[in-house]
């Protein structure tokens, strides 16, 4: 399954990224709870989706595990080391087309902060 993570698609692939928790735990784990993971995990390395992608992919893996009809999201953090309450986060459904031109982009070496802005987060549309 193909994940938009801020601007880099991840390619979840079942097993290999299914979150390490007990089923007993995930169960009981909200999409808050997720949502406050990825908050603290960007607050820690804001470009977490950049230098570490074993656990950005897991942390996408939680989002679909919680929210199965969202496959993208952006957690910006203003700074490394800021509390977790400052990072905006956002989540959303890419349709199919869109994501296979940003996959397209992201293989040509083209897919960066400014295209997907444009194309899904639409924070610097004026």
């Amino acid at each position: 399954m193909l994940f938009l993570l801020n601007d880099v698609i991840l390619t979840i692939e079942g097993a290999k990224h299914t979150p390490r928790i007990p089923g007993r735990k995930l169960k009981a784990l909200n999409f808050n709870a997720v949502s406050r993971l990825g908050q603290e995990l960007y607050a820690e390395e804001p470009l977490l989706h950049k230098v570490n992608h074993e656990r950005a992919c897991r942390l996408a893996s939680l989002v679909i595990a919680k929210a199965p009809a969202i496959n993208a999201a952006l957690f910006l953090a203003p700074r490394r080391g800021c509390s977790p309450a400052e990072v905006v986060m956002q989540y959303c459904h890419v349709d199919f087309e869109l994501m296979a031109r940003l996959v397209r982009r992201q293989l040509a070496g083209e897919l960066d902060t400014l295209a997907t802005d444009r194309e899904v987060w639409r924070r610097l549309a004026a």
